[in-house]
């Protein structure tokens, strides 16, 4: 498989991965009615712009991406962190957003025990992370 084929397969992936992340996230604040707290929006900031700029490298087949949306990946996925450790951990909750209407630590959702909102976005930032750092620029 040659380094191009390879990028664009890395590319659609991670494309795929941002896509659901941002419908799983319109799915769950415009029909299950949950209002985003302020780190919901803060991830949704990172996360929204790389369903199109992921899409038009994945359809240019441009890995120069990986310099602008690799970052955009690993600061979502920080702020993942925090809002998981929020929820999860007594000492953290809630330092972020206490005195907003919707406190960070708020768990709408909590499958298998720790799945959450929070944790669901951090599984997406670091799949797209990785898959943007195996994304090889082809040498001329």
């Amino acid at each position: 498989m040659s380094t191009r084929d390879r990028n664009t397969l890395l590319l659609a992936f991670a494309w795929l991965v941002a896509i659901a992340a941002t419908a799983g996230s319109l799915y769950y604040s415009q029909i299950r009615h949950f209002i985003p707290c302020e780190l919901c929006w803060y991830q949704r900031i990172f996360m929204y712009p790389l369903v199109l700029l992921l899409g038009i490298a994945t359809f240019f087949g441009d890995a120069r991406i990986r310099r602008y949306a690799l970052p955009m990946a690993l600061v979502g996925g920080s702020i993942s962190v925090l809002h998981y450790a929020e929820q999860k951990i007594p000492g953290f909750a809630p330092t972020a957003c206490a005195a907003t209407p919707i406190p960070c630590n708020i768990e709408y959702v909590n499958y298998f025990g720790f799945v959450t909102i929070a944790f669901m976005a951090l599984v997406a930032f670091v799949l797209i992370a990785l898959a943007l750092a195996a994304v090889r620029e082809e040498r001329p």
